[in-house]
Parts: C-alpha cells; structure tokens; sequence
C-alpha cells in the first residue's frame, strides 16, 4: 500500500499550517515539517482530526514520505529563510521534483532561484499566494509561475484549493520564472492604492462631519454597487467597530502611521524599470511613508498653514455620491495602472503573460477581490486590449463619473483634505488621453542644455540646435 504523501509543506506558521489544512481538507494526503518540530506537533494535535497528515521531526523524513514527482510548498520567511531551505533540500531531491516558494518573494530573487534549480534538473515555483490566513485555509488566490511542466503536475492540485467563481479556480499558470511573483507583487500595490482611495474617501466623509457609524453606513452601502469588493466590506467593519478599553472608535485610537512589508514599493520600482507609468500606485507607497515619518510632520505641522480640512456644501448627499464615484474611476486607474505593468513585464521577460486570466483569478480569494475585476475579465477577453482604459464599458463609466471625480479633488483641494490618490489617478486619465502633452518642451530643454536632441514630428531621425552659436539645426545622428 502506498502511503506516500501527495504533497508537502514546510513552515507551520499560521499561513503554512493553513494551507496544509486546506490541502487535508480538500483530500490530498499532506506531509509536514517545521524547522521547530513542536510547532508541527502543536499543528497536528490541532488540527490532525481534518484530513490525512504525514509529520516528520527530520527533513529527511519529510521528503522520503513525498511521492514523485516530489512536490513542497515553501511557507517560510522570505529572503535568507527560503534560500537556507532550499540548500537543505537540494541534496535530498531527485531529478524532476518540485520546489514551489509560497511566499512573497521578490521577483528577481525567483528567476535567480528557477535558474539555479533548472540547472540540478529540478523545478522552482514561485506563487503569490493571495488572501491571509483565511484565505489559505478556505480558498485563496494562486498566482504560480515556473515551466510548464511543473504546473502540469501542481496545477490540478492548487486549483483544487483555490477559491472559486461559478465552477473555476482562483488559479492559473501565469508564466515562467519570477511571472507568478511579479503578478503577486503587483496585486499587492494596486491593494496599496485601493486601501489609499478608501482612506481619502474616509477623510472627505469626516470632513463632511459624518460620524463613525454614519461613515460605516456609507460604506457598506457603497458595497452593495458598483464598489462592491472585499476591502470596502471590511472598512464598514473597521469604521464601526469600538475601542475595547475607551468605548471611541477604533480608528481613532489607531497611531496613523501605516506599515508596509515592501511589495507596493517593488511594484514602483519595477514600474520605473519598465517605463510604466503607475503614478497613482506610487502616490499610495509614498502617503504610507509620509504617514510614517513623524520628526517631519511634526516640523510641518509647527510651520505650516493652511484649510482646516472641513468641508461644508450645499447638498451633502449628493457630495458623497460625487465621492463614490471618484473612488470608483480612481480604482479602476490603479487596476488599468498595475494591468499595464503586469503586460509590459510581460514582453521585457518573455513571461507571455493573459492579462484576462489574471484578472480572472483575483475575483475571489484574493484581497482586492471585487465586483470590477468580473468586468475586467469580460472585457480582456472580448478584445486585444492595450490597457484596461479603453476598454468600452470601462471607457463610458469614467467618462460618467469624471465630472464628479474633478470636483471632488477641487473641494478637497480647496479644504486641505490631502487626496493625493485621486489627484494622481486623475492626472493618469487626463494625461493618457491627452493628444499632445508638455514633453516636447521637456525633450527641447533636454537639447538646450544637453544635446539629448529630439524628433521631429515632420520628419524622421533624431535632431539638435546649436544653441550656443547660429541656431541652426543639424543632424542629431552626428552628434553620437
């Protein structure tokens, strides 16, 4: 009788010894390590009664009780953690077997990774793996990348424990190497820059005068629309909730200073690897470091002057649905910003990436899972889009909604309410569609003081004025 396991993880922290639950649960036969072995002793004597569990004391044992091909999921901290655990594989492996990385790893580190175990004749995944710690117990979101032959032989196994919508898997191979970790980093800054909308919007609504409770009742309202999506369900919850110990809303006893573990920032740093404008993604990276650095705003606050941050208007309903409508189209900017992103890494690493299927996957499961993203999908798969804003349905909602979105930023603006999300969003849309933008007079000053030239938009070839002597122009190619 074989009684090898189908599968095994290592790390029984809370997401490891998830995801090991889930595996149990849905019917795979699970191996599982923990560096600590108590901690894997304290997972089965929790939880063994929910599926089949194979522990082991010694990494040895581990992979010995694993079927071929081999097939580990990695849920260990990343960086020094992951590549110590892979070295303590590597001479336990055969040719053929599966190493998968659960964490969020940086993209970079996985390619180098894939490449090192390709080499040894072994497969590397990276998957981002969406949805915290409920999600890896009920049902996240799975982003794996690596060759395709490795997802022929995990694939069937991880959809299975994928969240799922109308009968599909939150799951799907998204290309080679680092693919599934840069998608994974991207969907954690479009979170970045969803979590940052919502805030402004708080802001506006407290700046109407809108108690706690009011604000709560506004968003869960909003949920039930068009906005309709994990993250606004739970700023209902977080607004209503009350402080145990003062009776006051929890918000308002919360340091506002907001943590990040680095993901939105790689995604603007990739950005500006790519070329790829994601301006409202990186306003919400920088808002969380502003909000973090307390010498400079306390000097600010001691120097400067300006609105009080109250916002009176004539009809104040109808202002709150100016403000769900600027969240709206901000949104679906930062989605069509990390979108973009996803598509040009895409091209620069031969990742061959469906967008469609990516937006597929985040509908369940995942933390920006929302009403958007059924309409994303549609829209990708109905045509060859170049970016989620021209898509027809997409194009006619921020169209209705502009009008609003640009007052809302004029009245916050004129109040001292800081939106930089919106505004950045908005700039985005205004300079996407723009048919002729103030570049040329940077390219000109480029010339002027750097003989950077630049083309004509008459003729072909790159071009130079002598600015310093007769004005003339000359042949840009000469130059270099």
């Amino acid at each position: 009788m074989n009684n090898l396991a189908h599968i095994g993880v290592i790390g029984m922290a809370v997401m490891g010894s998830n995801l090991a639950r889930n595996l149990a649960r849905r019917g795979h036969r699970v191996a599982v390590w923990n560096r600590t072995s108590a901690r894997t002793d304290e997972m089965i004597a929790e939880h063994g009664h929910e599926g089949d569990f194979v522990p082991s004391a010694e990494l040895a044992d581990f992979v010995a009780s694993l079927e071929r091909p081999r097939r580990i999921i990695l849920m260990v901290k990343a960086g020094f953690a992951t590549d110590a655990t892979i070295d303590g594989l590597l001479p336990l492996l055969e040719e053929g077997d599966i190493v998968v990385d659960g964490g969020n790893a940086h993209f970079e580190d996985t390619r180098r990774r894939e490449l090192k175990l390709r080499d040894l004749g072994l497969h590397f995944v990276g998957a981002g793996i969406s949805g915290g710690e409920v999600g890896a117990l009920e049902g996240p979101s799975i982003m794996p990348g690596g060759s395709p032959e490795s997802y022929e032989a995990l694939g069937p196994i991880l959809e299975s424990i994928a969240a799922q919508v109308d009968g599909e898997p939150c799951c799907t191979y998204i290309g080679t190497d680092g693919a599934g970790h840069f998608v994974k980093m991207v969907h954690n800054g479009i979170e970045y820059a969803d979590m940052q909308f919502i805030g402004e919007a708080y802001e506006l609504l407290r700046a109407l005068g809108l108690s706690h409770d009011e604000m709560a009742d506004v968003f869960a309202t909003w949920n039930t629309g068009d906005l309709d999506s994990y993250l606004i369900e739970i700023t209902s919850e977080v607004l209503r909730k009350k402080d145990p110990r003062t009776g006051r809303p929890l918000v308002e006893v919360i340091v506002d200073q907001a943590g990040m573990k680095g993901t939105g920032t790689w995604t603007v740093q990739s950005a500006l690897d790519l070329a790829t404008p994601v301006n409202a993604i990186a306003e919400a990276v920088f808002a969380r470091a502003i909000s973090s650095a307390p010498e400079l705003r306390r000097a600010a606050q001691a120097a400067l002057t300006g609105p009080e941050a109250r916002i009176e208007v004539a009809d104040r309903d109808a202002f709150i649905d100016q403000i769900r409508q600027a969240l709206w189209a901000s949104k679906v900017v930062a989605y069509a910003q990390g979108l973009d992103e996803i598509r040009m890494a895409g091209v620069e690493y031969d990742w061959d990436i469906n967008v469609g299927e990516v937006a597929k996957i985040w509908r369940d499961g995942c933390i920006i899972r929302a009403k958007l993203l059924e309409r994303i999908r549609s829209e990708y798969a109905a045509s060859n889009l170049v970016t989620l804003l021209e898509a027809p349905s997409v194009a006619e909602g921020l169209s209705q909604s502009q009008d609003a979105w640009r007052e809302v930023i004029a009245v916050a603006v004129r109040a001292g309410v800081p939106v930089p999300g919106f505004a950045a969003a908005l700039a985005h849309y205004d300079q996407a569609r723009a048919p002729r933008l103030n570049a040329a007079l940077t390219q000109g000053l480029r010339d002027y003081f750097g003989a950077h030239t630049y083309r004509r938009i008459d003729d072909e070839g790159s071009w130079h004025i002598n600015w310093s002597t007769d004005g003339t122009e000359e042949s840009g190619d000469d130059l270099h």
